[in-house]
């Protein structure tokens, strides 16, 4: 599976629960690769995509902090796209996703400016396991400036029928799925329900992996941090089932609420 996303995109941002569904109902018959499509090279809207994070948010129900739109904006998003490049030539798909989020927090939840390299550097640091020497010297070089710019060109690459409105680029976030051997990719573009990304998943052959929808405790101690649609989302709950069961472990000390503008942030204790 290809996702077409960036690290400021609300509605990317909006679409993690289903990442946490197609997860867990698919397990590793489905892989997953990022492509970062490059929001904004120049962020001359930032009162726009503030307002997108309200849309977004009331749509999904995630929580988001639009602030940082509005106080301080960021220059550009390709700054993190660069990062997120430099991520994936040193590692796995794992870290380039847990990167990815980590950027989203620090963007929509917590109000970080994330368009120069100190603050990417913080947040691999905040990841763990990267090499940050590394990173450091890659955040400038031609390669991953190349590497970047492939990412642009398959985002461009994209059925023009599946387009941002207004833009050379396709509408996120998407995902596409391609059959084992090759094959017409089956997709699913824009905010949709989880449903089209199923729908799309099944078309190209991929197969629901046994068993039941893990409990509250497990996917937190899978996922790391989730918010409460996340949560709903990958233990196959109702929200307000999930959220029960969130306070019900912080009441017995095995996880732990972070408050965000919107909601909680949700880990497992200790």
């Amino acid at each position: 599976m290809t996702v077409f996303t960036d690290p400021y995109c609300p509605w990317s941002w909006a679409a993690e629960p289903h990442l946490r569904r197609l997860s867990v109902e698919f397990g590793v018959g489905v892989s997953v690769t990022f492509v970062v499509v490059g929001l904004r090279r120049r962020i001359a809207d930032a009162e726009a995509l503030a307002l997108e994070c309200l849309d977004a948010s009331a749509e999904s129900g995630m929580p988001v902090d639009p602030r940082v739109f509005l106080r301080d904006p960021p220059s550009s998003t390709h700054p993190a796209g660069l990062a997120v490049a430099a991520v994936a030539e040193q590692a796995g798909g794992s870290r380039v996703g847990a990167y990815l989020r980590r950027l989203r927090e620090a963007i929509l939840l917590e109000g970080r400016r994330m368009d120069s390299a100190p603050a990417l550097l913080d947040a691999a640091r905040e990841v763990g396991g990267l090499d940050l020497e590394r990173l450091r010297i890659d955040f400038g070089s031609n390669a991953i400036v190349e590497r970047f710019g492939a990412d642009l060109e398959r985002a461009r690459a994209v059925d023009a029928a599946h387009h941002e409105p207004g833009a050379d680029r396709v509408r996120t976030p998407a995902v596409e799925f391609v059959p084992a051997d090759g094959g017409t990719a089956h997709g699913a573009y824009g905010p949709v329900p989880y449903a089209a990304w199923r729908a799309a998943a099944l078309a190209a052959g991929a197969v629901p992996a046994d068993g039941p929808a893990p409990g509250v405790e497990d996917a937190l101690r899978r996922f790391g941090s989730l918010a409460v649609p996340e949560v709903a989302a990958a233990c196959d709950l109702p929200g307000p089932r999930a959220s029960a069961e969130l306070w019900r472990l912080a009441l017995d000390w095995r996880a732990r609420p972070r408050r965000v503008l919107g909601g909680e942030l949700w880990a497992a204790a200790g």
